[in-house]
């Protein structure tokens, strides 16, 4: 089987630190290819992008339509845009409607991602104050991917995740500074969804 290859990441209310944390644990991962929807402001410019440079070695760029995914690059949906993985390893922009309310959706990545990837994709879903990702994320776990939450508890806004947790789209649920760890371990070993409890 293959390993891991693709983690997809998506936050909302609290995610820039949130998303910060995560990618400082993960830095060391040049294997991966990393995206990110970050629910943002249509009118936002580069300041998030800054943000998650100023914590990881890897490339932090914004995604633009056909970019061809390459490993050790983390691709950050653009304001106003939602973000989709292609089974052909390009990403493609749209503006098709807001799902939950959102543009750039985390549920519109998560599910292309899964589509894309299966049992190579990862997802986490972080803090967020409505329900999108939730039913995303069950995709990649249903397509035999990993799915990560972080637990409500610890989140800056405990709805998201817990919508996801809801969902049943959960393989496991983790405070923040334990989801780097967790991901370190399972990156050492080929998708095998019978380990994970």
């Amino acid at each position: 089987m293959k390993p891991y290859e693709l983690v997809a990441i998506g936050a909302s209310w609290g995610g820039m630190q949130a998303i910060s944390t995560l990618l400082e644990g993960i830095r060391e991962h040049r294997e991966l290819v990393i995206v990110i929807a970050q629910h943002r402001h249509p009118e936002s410019g580069r300041e998030l992008r800054e943000a998650f440079q100023s914590r990881t070695p890897l490339r932090v760029r914004d995604a633009e339509d056909k970019d061809v995914l390459e490993p050790g690059n983390v691709y950050l949906a653009p304001p106003d845009y939602h973000l989709l993985v292609e089974r052909e390893g390009t990403l493609a922009l749209s503006t098709e409607a807001r799902v939950n309310y959102a543009r750039p959706s985390i549920d519109v990545l998560f599910e292309s991602a899964a589509d894309a990837y299966g049992e190579r994709c990862i997802g986490i879903v972080l803090t967020g104050a409505n329900e999108d990702g939730a039913a995303g994320l069950r995709r990649i776990k249903d397509l035999g991917g990993v799915a990560i939450v972080q637990d409500p508890s610890d989140a800056e806004r405990p709805e998201m995740p817990a919508a996801a947790i809801a969902a049943n789209g959960a393989d496991v649920v983790l405070p923040l500074a334990e989801i780097p760890l967790f991901l370190q371990g399972l990156l050492l070993e080929t998708p095998d969804r019978s380990r994970i409890t």
